[in-house]
């Protein structure tokens, strides 16, 4: 698909990945819709808006359904129709299951996975209508392989996979492609608490001995929205990390 002049939304996107894939979007021409639970500053919409191209930025909660619905209007009303969205926001809070309460559980499925069907359900609506559009999922590797103290955060995103799948199939037949994209160790602000011993011993297990950064992974979203015959796949970015037969 032809990025230039179209219109991405993506979520969770004031820092890290999300923002990353933002500037990656701009500089393909697509004007942006910078979205978080807190309001978007000035200065990170300048930034976006100086590669000339339009930037707004629409604040809310995505694992509320009507929330959601409101900022997708609002954007709309300013953009116009959106072509791609990628649902990148998403929370942790790692606790051994034996430590971990039910709020703990259902508050991380509520933004990595209901706030996924929120935004995709509204919005995929639309595309159908409008017979194309791309939809990129952040899920993660913990999807995949699980990781010890993340049984909510894993839960979340391998079900980010599996809804991948299914709206890959049911949105096919009107050229809408999804995707999912399972980051590894990427250095982020969440990575940057780990110990430097951590952090050494995590490097060990990956294949190419370092970890990524925001930039891997948004060339990656990029591809994935350039790329019409590609869809129900899910891209790890990960070093190596988790490899398939």
């Amino acid at each position: 698909m032809e990025l230039k002049g179209k219109t991405a939304f993506i979520t969770g996107s004031s820092r890290g990945i999300g923002l990353a894939i933002a500037h990656a979007f701009a500089k393909e021409g697509m004007n942006i819709i910078l979205n978080g639970r807190k309001d978007i500053s000035k200065e990170m919409i300048d930034s976006i808006a100086s590669y000339g191209v339009t930037c707004i930025g629409i604040s809310g909660d995505i694992s509320d359904y009507d929330a959601a619905k409101e900022m997708i209007e609002q954007a709309e009303s300013q953009l116009g129709a959106i072509s791609v969205l990628v649902n990148n926001a998403g929370i942790t809070n790692d606790k051994l299951l034996l430590r971990m309460a039910p709020s703990d559980f259902e508050d991380v499925l509520k933004i990595n996975l209901v706030g996924t069907f929120n935004m995709t359900q509204l919005i995929v609506k639309k595309m159908m209508k409008q017979r194309s559009g791309t939809i990129i999922n952040l899920s993660s590797v913990s999807g995949l392989i699980g990781n010890i103290g993340q049984a909510n955060y894993a839960a979340s995103k391998a079900g980010v996979i599996g809804f991948t799948k299914t709206v890959a199939r049911e949105a096919a037949a009107r050229g809408i492609t999804c995707n999912a994209i399972a980051p590894g160790f990427i250095q982020t602000d969440m990575t940057e608490v780990l110990s430097d011993k951590v952090k050494q011993q995590v490097t060990q297990t990956i294949p190419l001995q370092s970890f990524g950064t925001v930039e891997d992974v948004a060339q990656t979203a990029v591809f994935l929205a350039k790329s019409p015959y590609i869809t129900g796949q899910v891209v790890n970015v990960d070093g190596g990390l988790v490899m398939h037969d």
